[in-house]
């Protein structure tokens, strides 16, 4: 089969690491197939990259079936909030209903049934669900997303020369969803050989966040200092924006593992799999400078 007879469905195609594997797949040459929640701007901007969109709802089993119907690989990715388990159980039937293609599950570094975070304690049982269900799976688990640093509990000190936030010692190889894409569209165009794998997806190197705060500072060329805070603070700050509360709850598990050392690691799999080094902290702030400076 050539590249371009090879049709791939991706899911959460107007979110992070969705939309980044859509461009790279399109540029493998794939045929893809972008599953969308609404036909909004995000989906048109999908339509003209050449994909083929598709509405669907993880929910609603009976759309998941015509997306999926034709696929030689599917991507399964659920946004942080509740339904995973059932999504996971609809996406798996739906799989085996149509033929059986091998399913990349977006996982986390952390997954664990004993985290305080209810996220991540659902990821764990998500994998279990794909594994069971006797769809053949490749399970993902990146770390840390560099885009870490543009959200708006962290930009705003950012700018005032603080990355603030309660990892204590901590380490992380934060890794970008451009560089994650990469690696997705790579496996989604020869997932074969990694079924029934478990792929740790990092950056190029496990950083402690004052290392991070140092290239965080060379890049933008003026001083970033890391400065630890208390966790009920953090979350606070993040709930007064208005998220919800089982994103507030899960991101309070998440910032508990990764003071326990658990978004640690590094490994070289996006080089492998791409044949391109993943983006640095350093590189991905002189992507962003304007912004990370508040130019914008």
């Amino acid at each position: 089969m050539s590249t371009s007879d090879r049709r791939v469905l991706v899911t959460g195609a107007a979110g992070g690491t969705g939309g980044a594997a859509v461009r790279e797949a399109l540029a493998l040459g794939l045929t893809v197939r972008a599953m969308v929640r609404t036909l909004d701007d995000r989906a048109r901007a999908l339509a003209d990259q050449g994909a083929e969109v598709v509405v669907g709802d993880f929910q609603d089993i009976t759309t998941l079936r015509p997306a999926l119907e034709g696929t030689d690989a599917a991507y399964f990715v659920h946004p942080m909030r509740p339904g995973l388990i059932q999504a996971t159980v609809n996406f798996a039937q739906a799989v085996k209903e149509t033929g059986g293609p091998p399913v990349l599950n977006l996982s986390q570094r952390n997954t664990s049934r004993e985290s305080t975070g209810i996220s991540t304690r659902e990821t764990n049982l998500s994998q279990e669900v794909f594994t069971w269900s006797g769809v053949d799976v490749v399970h993902l688990r990146p770390t840390m997303f560099l885009e870490w640093f543009l959200y708006p509990w962290i930009l705003p000190n950012l700018r005032k020369g603080k990355l603030w936030m309660p990892a204590g010692a901590g380490t992380s190889s934060i890794v970008g969803t451009e560089d994650l894409g990469r690696a997705i569209a790579a496996l989604l165009k020869e997932p074969s050989v990694h079924i029934g794998r478990t792929i740790p997806l990092s950056g190029p190197a496990e950083l402690g966040q004052a290392q991070m705060a140092a290239e965080l500072s060379d890049a933008l060329g003026r001083e970033i200092v890391y400065e630890d805070c208390d966790l009920d603070e953090f979350v606070a700050t993040i709930a007064a924006f208005g998220v919800p509360e089982y994103l507030v709850g899960s991101i309070r598990g998440i910032m508990i593992d990764y003071r326990a050392g658990r978004l640690g690691g590094a490994d070289d799999t996006i080089e492998k799999l791409t044949g391109r080094r993943p983006m640095s902290v350093a590189e991905f702030a002189r992507k962003h400078a304007a912004l990370l400076n508040g130019a914008e």
